[in-house]
């Protein structure tokens, strides 16, 4: 999985899934040549290798000895790290999702690995019971739909999907959106800390964590939900709530493309040429969870925008880790938490390989980026849950 050997390092991550599936022994070699995974040198893996394109290697019993005498070694970090079972795999996205594509769909397809959609229906319904791995595709948790209305009031996508979600909400028993969605987002708190696994991207991110602090509170303009919003809501916010931020002030205006300070696209003071944030460096022996979900071919990656491109470090809480970040702008891209017996990631932007991803834009075209660094990190993401459990030592 290093930089110069491997042809297709997206549809690797499927080639392991796949072999997960079936039941063979998978080993993710973190740190050994851009995280490798070795796997048993069976013809129909080599088969499903050659016909998706992907880079391997044979070694014999002693090559393979050897590797793994040289990560085992107290000097080196590295470490081998055994998968033991795909995880089942859900992306909560709506049915008709324009006028986005969403990063996560992409590659997962692209990649091969199966994934169910699921959305307000069957959240509620505690059918997240069913999965290890969820996805938040770029929704607006808040119920302001996804602060369209300034420049999109009069699409008619804007104004069907408007439409859309206030039909799904009554259908559900709520009398708002903001109601609905702030029951989805408790289901989905409760399957993270129940021992879930969520993984979520771009407006997700920090409109989950706003949902969570707003509980009780009305923050939604007239045009969002019919009535006022609460007089000095902000004072009103729960930050103990949140799974990842604290003490952000939310923005108030529905003409404004922003939900709060947290996101630093308007903030942000560096050119798309020099838009790069660097990966930080974990003991594989020590912290394998990181490790993992950093590994890659490089440690610097290219930045991309969204409608929360990055999130300001001063309003991250102390427990979670940033992974990824730009310092020069004082934000974090990439940063991992636990809440109860699960975990969460929020990776800023929309689409690693998409720099400004705009409404109605084609989707990406991945064959055109099968060693995508953002990409991976994603992926990353997916195949952790399969590690087999240890107990960490920090």
């Amino acid at each position: 999985m290093d930089e110069t050997t491997q042809q297709n390092h997206l549809k690797a991550y499927g080639i392991t899934f796949w072999a997960l599936e079936q039941d063979y022994k998978v080993s993710w070699l973190l740190n050994y040549r851009g995280g490798s995974f070795l796997l048993p040198d069976a013809q129909e893996i080599r088969k499903e290798c050659q016909i998706r394109g992907v880079s391997f290697e044979i070694l014999s019993d002693s090559q393979t000895n050897s590797i793994l005498e040289e990560i085992n070694s107290p000097s080196q970090n590295m470490e081998a790290v055994v998968l033991e079972k795909a995880p089942r795999v859900a992306v909560y996205t709506p049915k008709g999702k324009k006028p986005w594509d969403d990063a996560v769909t992409l590659v997962l397809t692209y990649a091969e690995i199966p994934f169910t959609a699921v959305y307000d229906e069957e959240v509620l319904s505690d059918q997240l019971l069913l999965y290890d791995w969820l996805h938040l595709h770029h929704e607006d948790f808040s119920g302001q739909y996804g602060k369209f209305f300034g420049a999109y009031r009069n699409a008619p996508w804007y104004i069907e999907q408007k439409k859309e979600a206030e039909t799904l909400a009554t259908k559900l028993g709520f009398s708002k959106v903001s109601e609905a969605k702030l029951a989805v987002s408790k289901k989905i708190r409760d399957f993270v800390i129940g021992g879930g696994f969520m993984f979520a991207m771009c407006s997700a991110t920090d409109s989950f964590d706003i949902a969570l602090s707003a509980d009780g509170v009305d923050i939604c303009e007239p045009m969002f939900d019919g009535d006022e919003s609460e007089p000095n809501y902000q004072s009103k916010i729960d930050y103990s709530k949140t799974f990842a931020f604290k003490d952000f002030i939310l923005e108030r205006r529905p003409t404004i493309y922003e939900f709060s300070d947290i996101d630093m696209t308007t903030k942000r003071k560096i050119p798309m040429e020099k838009d790069y944030f660097t990966l930080m460096e974990y003991s594989a022996k020590w912290d394998p969870i990181p490790t993992m979900l950093c590994q890659n071919h490089t440690q610097l990656v290219k930045g991309f925008m969204g409608q929360t491109t990055s999130f300001d470090s001063d309003l991250i809480k102390s427990n979670v880790l940033i992974m990824g970040e730009n310092k020069y702008n004082g934000e974090a891209r990439y940063i991992h938490g636990t809440k109860g017996k699960g975990m969460f990631t929020f990776f800023g932007g929309h689409d690693p390989e998409d720099y400004q991803h705009l409404v109605g834009d084609a989707p990406t075209v991945l064959d055109l980026h099968p060693n995508s660094p953002g990409y991976r990190l994603i992926l990353n993401n997916v195949l952790f849950p399969a590690a087999k459990k240890k107990k960490q030592k920090t």
